[in-house]
């Protein structure tokens, strides 16, 4: 439905100061603090893990040598979505001088509507990774204790324990993470990069990661997250989470989260023959997702 002058009465009518409500300030794109960003041009997008090889054996003396099997682990599937939004002028409107005054408005408008679907849409693969009704490509949760392994163990991103963000809390995950092994069983040397959290979070975050000495206790003790250096890349707040005590780790684990664009964000306007009225689109396709469940360690809180 076009915006017609009986919707903007109040442009029409001298005396009028201001025009307010389309130019909030916004966040800016804080997906790009969690997600590898890679450019697409198919209507979906696949990634395979791979399974490497077991740790060698010993070959005794006069024996033949082992031989081993690669294989495929799992498949991780990234279906793109086309975002679109859109408003129209009704000719008449136009006639009387309320295309100048609005259209570009009404543009920035448009382009906050959809930077900010953007960012619910990234922050949802974490709101859901504690959700069995949101699986990846291994089968289970993007958070979860059983990602399977092809030599038959599990690896867990979550704590064993639900734990909301504190410093014994974030040593374990540090442990945790350490531990990780491929699909064979072999160690991968993972780290922690970045905590995320949200803004509830953020002074917690603060006294952990950046004061000298260990934060609630009396002991004159070091911060030992701090002087070791293990979460090089600090914090990042993420406005978008709709948990208050869930609280996240990127790691350094190659193809974790992704986000692919197949069309970027475009603007258009065109004016329909039959009415007159002039109409404006924004559009861009684009998916986000997780291929290795390793690229992230949560913890939903106690």
């Amino acid at each position: 439905m076009a915006i017609s002058r009986a919707q903007l009465l109040k442009e029409l009518l001298p005396g009028l100061n201001a025009l307010f409500g389309l130019e909030y300030a916004q966040y800016g794109e804080e997906h790009k603090e969690i997600y590898e960003t890679e450019t697409s041009e198919r209507s979906f997008e696949e990634e395979t893990k791979l399974s490497g090889f077991s740790a060698a054996p010993v070959k005794n003396e006069g024996s033949a040598i082992a031989y081993d099997n690669a294989q495929e682990a799992f498949t991780a599937r990234y279906n793109h979505e086309t975002i679109a939004l859109g408003f129209s002028l009704t000719e008449e409107a136009i006639e009387d001088n309320l295309y100048d005054s609005l259209s570009a408005r009404y543009t920035k408008g448009l382009a906050r509507a959809m930077a900010y679907t953007k960012q619910v849409k990234a922050a949802a693969i974490l709101n859901n990774g504690f959700s069995g009704s949101y699986v990846g490509g291994d089968g289970v949760a993007l958070f979860s204790a059983s990602h399977p392994l092809v030599s038959g163990g599990v690896n867990s991103n979550i704590p064993s324990t639900p734990a909301d963000l504190n410093e014994t809390s974030l040593e374990n995950s540090v442990i945790q993470i350490a531990a990780w092994t491929d699909e064979r069983g072999l160690l991968i040397a993972s780290k922690p990069s970045k905590l995320v959290v949200p803004p509830a979070l953020q002074f917690t975050a603060t006294r952990l990661l950046e004061t000298e000495l260990r934060v609630s206790t009396a002991d004159n003790d070091i911060n030992a997250l701090k002087n070791n250096g293990s979460i090089p890349g600090g914090y990042t707040i993420n406005h978008y989470l709709t948990d208050t005590n869930a609280w996240f780790l990127c790691t350094d684990v190659p193809n974790g989260m992704k986000h692919f664009i197949r069309t970027p964000l475009s603007n258009s306007m065109d004016g329909d023959f039959d009415t007159g009225n002039v109409r404006y689109k924004s559009r861009e396709r684009y998916s986000f997702g997780f291929s290795d469940p390793l690229g992230m360690f949560g913890s939903p809180g106690a």
